[in-house]
C-alpha cells in the first residue's frame, strides 16, 4: 500500500490554512499546518512533508528564509510559494533556491489542488 503524501501548509493567515487543510485532506493528503517559521521548520524535521505550501510573507521568518532552512534540512522536499503582492524578485529568488512554482493569492482553489496533485502524483 502506498505511504500517505505529506503536505505542510505554511500561512499566517488561518482561514487560509484551513480552507487548504480541508481541500487537501480530501484529496488523501495528510496535512500539517504551520503559522510561522518557527512552527513550519520543527514540522519539516519532525515528519518530512512531501510538499510544502509556503506563504512568502510571514511575520517573524520571511517565505524565503523559510525555504532555504527547509532545504537545507532536505532539498528533495517541493515546495509552492503562495504570494499576496506582486513581489517578483522573491519569487524570482524563491525559484532560484528550489520553489517549484508559485500562487498569487486569492488563488484558485482548484488550479493549486491540481498543482499539488501534478507534484505529488509520481
Amino acid at each position: 500500500m502506498q505511504q500517505q503524501k505529506k503536505i505542510l501548509v505554511v500561512d499566517d493567515q488561518y482561514g487560509i490554512r484551513i480552507l487548504l487543510y480541508e481541500v487537501l485532506g480530501k484529496e488523501g493528503y495528510s496535512t500539517f499546518q504551520a503559522a510561522n517559521g518557527k512552527q513550519a521548520l520543527e514540522i519539516v524535521q519532525k515528519e518530512s512533508p512531501h510538499l510544502v505550501i509556503l506563504d512568502m510573507k510571514i511575520p517573524g521568518m520571511d517565505g524565503i528564509e523559510i525555504l532555504k532552512h527547509i532545504k537545507t534540512i532536505d532539498k528533495d522536499i517541493k515546495v509552492i510559494m503562495m504570494t499576496a503582492y506582486g513581489e517578483l524578485d522573491m519569487i524570482k529568488e524563491a525559484t532560484e533556491l528550489g520553489a517549484l512554482t508559485h500562487f498569487t493569492k486569492p488563488f484558485d482553489i482548484d488550479e493549486l489542488r491540481h498543482a499539488v496533485n501534478q507534484q505529488l502524483v509520481c
